[in-house]
């Protein structure tokens, strides 16, 4: 926690030096630390146009932070630690075994590595595929190369900033564009662990880990469902996609359902789109995407422990079960812990900018779950808020950027040994 507020407070600083402005003077605290936290938490939420409002040094900075929080502020810090000392203490060694999701201490160094090659190896294949049509797009080597490694490290690492006024809604039907930023964002959502786990077993599916089927399960069940339902509740609407063709239809509602993973990016206005709509975004962003990735939510392992318990449940079987392998209890009640605890920050939240906004009630929720979420999809509300609302909620992307993990962390690690049993007595639940 100290290591986050200690980097925010860092790029609000940067953020808030005149040069980091596009026009003369500073920008207000308020908005600097806001985009500060965004970036660093990898939401994308903003109070001002990234595009217009901050000078090529401002946009650097936000670049920075977008790498320093995908990445882990805790693995570069570890990295930084162990290239100096050589080694990593006991402590080192646990708090990279919660960020990456290692399982083995004695690896940990090694598996660092391998985390931050595969982040910039990852961005980079995603550069040269939209190097050449934000090339063409701009009629400017340098500024399409600036924005392809802009949207490259942004999309992987689920950000959601935009270099461009009106976000990606202008390179609405460039496939050559959409299509990398929308695989970046899908593959960016696994987690650290789902990657690590495929190049140890080299690819062979019989020896995934059941985090890593859950995880790719999940995500994509949730794809489709979240398209499916996008594409129903907007399919006519004018304001979005109504007036489109049929394969652009599709298309919209593949990328949308995508971005409400956590991505953030928008082709279509949000605050355009049917109150249903906004409803089932609340859904699957609150969702998220994998433990440990750079998307928020409470990460769809926690929803498929949930759901596989209800199954269980449903069934009268003791244990929760799922490929050949039972779930610990321990681990049910963490992931009931998560998800109340994320309905609390968001309820709370809500009812704080509530005091402080006359928008509709769907608005308001639709922004907290998204600055909870890490997601950065807006309907327009953080922009319009005053300065109390917009600490609320870039508080709230801090929480939700390390409450959650946090806490799952603490609860996982802490065991207590008791030498007795007390009786059983059932309370009537239901």
């Amino acid at each position: 926690m100290l290591v986050f507020l200690l980097a925010a407070a860092a790029f609000t600083a940067l953020l808030s030096l005149p040069v980091a402005r596009a026009d003369s003077g500073r920008a207000p605290l308020h908005d600097a630390m806001f985009t500060a936290v965004s970036a660093m938490t990898v939401t994308g939420l903003t109070t001002v146009d990234t595009a217009t409002f901050w000078s090529p040094f401002g946009q650097v900075v936000i670049l920075l932070a977008i790498e320093v929080g995908g990445l882990g502020i805790v693995t570069l810090a570890l990295l930084l630690a162990r290239a100096v000392s050589r080694q990593l203490g006991l402590g080192g060694k646990l708090f990279a075994q919660q960020s990456i999701g290692a399982t083995d201490l004695g690896d940990v160094g090694r598996l660092l590595r391998i985390v931050v090659l595969t982040t910039l190896s990852i961005q980079a294949v995603l550069f040269v595929f939209l190097a050449p049509a934000f090339i063409a797009a701009e009629g400017s080597w340098l500024t399409g190369l600036w924005h392809s490694l802009f949207y490259s490290v942004s999309s992987f690492n689920n950000a959601g900033f935009t270099v461009h006024t009106g976000g990606l809604a202008v390179f609405d039907g460039q496939l050559p564009v959409l299509l990398p930023v929308m695989i970046g964002v899908f593959v960016g959502s696994f987690g650290f662990p789902v990657f690590l786990n495929l190049i140890a077993v080299r690819w062979n599916r019989r020896r995934w880990s059941l985090h890593t089927k859950l995880t790719l399960a999940t995500t994509t069940i949730l794809l489709g469902l979240g398209a499916a339902g996008w594409a129903a509740t907007e399919w006519s609407n004018p304001g979005t996609i109504g007036d489109g063709s049929i394969p652009d239809k599709l298309f919209h509602a593949l990328f949308a359902s995508t971005m409400m993973r956590s991505g953030g990016f928008s082709v279509v206005e949000p605050a355009d789109s049917t109150p249903t709509t906004l409803l089932l975004s609340d859904a699957l962003m609150f969702v998220g995407g994998g433990s440990a990735s750079t998307a928020g939510g409470i990460k769809v392992t926690t929803l498929a422990v949930l759901m596989l318990a209800i199954v269980a449940e449903a069934r009268g079987t003791r244990s929760v079960t799922v490929a050949f392998r039972a779930i610990p209890d321990g681990v049910l009640r963490v992931a009931i812990s998560v998800t109340f605890l994320g309905a609390t920050l968001v309820l709370v939240s809500t009812a704080l900018v509530m005091l402080v906004s006359d928008a509709a009630l769907d608005r308001i929720l639709f922004e907290v779950i998204s600055a909870f979420a890490t997601c950065g999809l807006s309907v327009g509300l953080s922009a319009e808020l005053e300065p109390f609302g917009k600490y609320v909620l870039a508080a709230l992307m801090l929480a939700g950027r390390i409450g959650p993990i946090g806490l799952a962390a603490a609860l996982a690690v802490r065991q207590r040994n008791v030498l007795f049993k007390l009786p059983e007595e059932r309370p009537i639940v239901g």
